[in-house]
């Protein structure tokens, strides 16, 4: 089974594919991010779909992203000294959703082997499949709803439900597999020119990367631009969402039960997401996530959620697929997310945070936004005091989580700020008075003095990487002294070899808390391996965010060699294509869980800015306007 770093991505800004270094294409989705997988590979065996495309005989491969696309080229090197490349690429979407394969002989004769295995709905539905009888290099694959149409010039057959082609390329030779998927009540998509398509794919993307200058250290600028690359590709065009991640179910552990399905759009990416676009001049897609935002919170206040669909979509019924053994056996295989109906009261303060930065940074005022943001503080002025799921979406009890509260408390500090720096109309007075009660109760029940530290939430000892935020969002100064042992706790109690655990996890003892993620490793466990709180067993492995949010803060206190030093391990987890993935196991050397993972990339376009020479970077803007230093 390949690694999670082993893959690849494409995508085409509606949906999203990964091919793995032997030239399978595991996982994709048609025709959204968040529709039923064709291939399900990924997530069981070759029967739940793929499409392999490698040399018959052994060969070697390298790959790389041409230029700054998001088009992957795999040189293959025969033992007898042939060479071919394969080129994978979805174009920008037109009508309908392409993938196209481009095999290009390089020296001598390379002999190719392209199987294609349809499987419907998640890998279960195998489809009927039939040729064209008007066009020969045609075949029809329709179950349901869904249809895709194979076209190539290559001789083709079907075995054991698999369509098989066969082919050689020699030297300047090219021969191009696409596969186009329609709904099946429509008459299939006429053919598109596959070398015209190549040509339009990289102007597209070189385009869109060049448009961003990057004011960063020369040798960041590669992994910033990637990553950037990342979120427009995880971007679903016609309504400007950002899904977390293009797949579900990849594991927090081997083995283990906590897999979610992260196809949505999350409310807690809101301000991170717009500051690391707008610092790379990309106020378009800036302004189309703030309008995204704006739809899916329309409505009652009391009904937000901390997550949507691409569309704006509330419902995510969560269930399981038990015909899929899972990543590596990670089960179950789960498709929608339960924690979309949960409480999290940190999403207001990060939607506020988010319309305020748009202002600071010069976006158009849009009216409604503010009339909405009137009702969420509205109803946050008393929900603020009630316990919640907290940002790490526990499967259990709720807490009082001081980075719940914390939020809160930017919630109506953007909101008072919007009255004095820009003039908008609202009860100030009032909400300067719960800003306050909130700072004050947080200071005195979420601080434990004994410590030295913040605490995860009133009354527990226990400490949470969250805490590292509380400064960056302007809560407290870095130089506060509870901030500094804030800081300093966090590194000795939830550093793995350098880099930073959510938080350590403890079976299902008094005062302890577990939650979806973030639980003790195997070693960690009690006698027995009694689950956590949640009910859920512990083991995961560190989470990378939380790592770049330590550089951060590491900068802000003048920690200069270790932010620097401690970016330059993160960034070098990424694959060779520089894409990361949500966590990390330091032992085993591999990433883990959903793959790759917007949040990620977020905080390392952002910790660059932050880390970058000059001023002003997305972390000082949320801190300095509030505590100059």
């Amino acid at each position: 089974m390949p690694r999670i770093e082993d893959y690849a991505l494409l995508g085409d800004l509606q949906t999203a594919a990964l091919v793995e270094r032997g030239g399978s294409i595991d996982w994709l989705c048609f025709p959204r991010f968040d529709s039923g997988a064709c291939f399900a590979a990924l997530l069981g065996d070759a029967d739940n779909g793929r499409w392999s495309l490698a040399p018959s005989a052994a060969a070697t491969s390298t790959r790389r992203y041409l230029h700054d696309t998001l088009v992957l080229e795999t040189t293959w090197q025969t033992e007898g000294g042939s060479c071919a490349r394969v080129i994978d690429f979805m174009p920008p979407r037109g009508k309908e959703p392409d993938i196209v394969r481009i095999v290009e002989g390089v020296k001598g004769r390379v002999h190719f082997r392209s199987e294609l295995t349809i499987r419907f709905d998640y890998g279960r539905i195998v489809p009927w499949v039939r040729k064209r009888t008007h066009e020969a290099d045609t075949r029809i694959a329709l179950a349901g709803p869904d249809a895709l149409c194979f076209r190539t010039r290559a001789e083709t057959r079907g075995e054991n439900m698999t369509t098989i082609s066969e082919f050689s390329v020699d030297e300047g030779e090219r021969v191009p597999l696409v596969l186009t998927w329609f709904r099946s009540h429509e008459d299939p998509p006429e053919p598109i020119d596959p070398e015209q398509a190549l040509a339009d794919t990289e102007a597209f993307w070189r385009g869109w990367s060049d448009a961003c200058p990057l004011d960063v250290p020369k040798e960041w600028a590669p992994l910033v631009r990637r990553s950037l690359i990342v979120l427009k590709a995880l971007t679903y065009d016609p309504t400007g969402g950002i899904v977390a991640a293009p797949t579900t179910s990849l594991p927090e552990w081997i083995g283990s039960v906590r897999n979610w399905d992260y196809r949505y759009c999350w409310l807690r990416d809101a301000t991170l997401t717009l500051l690391a676009l707008l610092h790379c001049n990309h106020a378009d897609e800036a302004g189309q996530w703030r309008r995204w935002l704006i739809r899916a919170l329309a409505g009652d206040p009391a009904d937000v959620q901390i997550m949507y669909g691409v569309g704006g979509e509330r419902r995510l019924d969560e269930f399981e697929l038990p015909w899929l053994d899972g990543y590596e056996g990670s089960r179950p295989v789960r498709v929608g997310n339960a924690a979309s109906g949960q409480l999290q009261l940190d999403v207001y303060g990060e939607v506020l945070d988010c319309f305020y930065q748009a202002r600071v940074h010069g976006l158009p005022v849009d009216p409604q936004g503010w009339r909405i943001q009137l009702g969420l503080l509205d109803h946050l002025e008393e929900a603020w005091r009630e316990p919640d799921d907290g940002i790490w979406e526990i499967r259990g009890e709720r807490r009082h989580f001081v980075h719940s509260k914390a939020m809160s408390w930017v919630a109506f500090d953007r909101a008072v700020r919007s009255v004095e720096d820009y003039g908008f109309e609202g009860p100030v007075d009032r909400w300067r008075a719960v800003r306050d009660e909130i700072h004050a109760d947080v200071c005195e029940r979420g601080y434990d003095s004994s410590l030295g530290s913040f605490t995860q939430s009133y009354g527990s000892p226990e400490l949470d990487a969250s805490l590292l935020l509380l400064p960056l969002v302007g809560f407290l100064p870095g130089a506060d002294p509870r901030i500094r042992g804030t800081i300093e706790a966090v590194e000795r109690e939830l550093l793995q070899d350098g880099f930073v655990l959510r938080y350590r996890t403890h079976e299902a003892v008094a005062g302890s808390f577990a939650g979806k993620a973030g639980e003790a490793r195997p070693e960690d466990r009690a006698p027995g391996g009694a689950p956590s709180v949640d009910g859920l067993p512990p083991g995961e492995g560190v989470f990378l965010p939380c790592s770049f949010w330590l550089c951060d803060c590491y900068e802000l206190l003048g920690r200069h060699d270790d932010a620097h030093e401690l970016f330059a391990r993160l960034v070098a987890l990424g694959n060779d294509l520089g894409l990361m993935s949500e966590e990390y196991d330091p032992r085993t050397e591999r990433q883990l869980g959903n793959f790759p993972q917007a949040f990620t990339h977020l905080a390392l376009v952002n910790t660059a800015f932050n880390l970058a020479p000059h001023l002003p970077s997305p972390m000082y803007r949320r801190h300095a306007q509030r505590h100059p230093e």
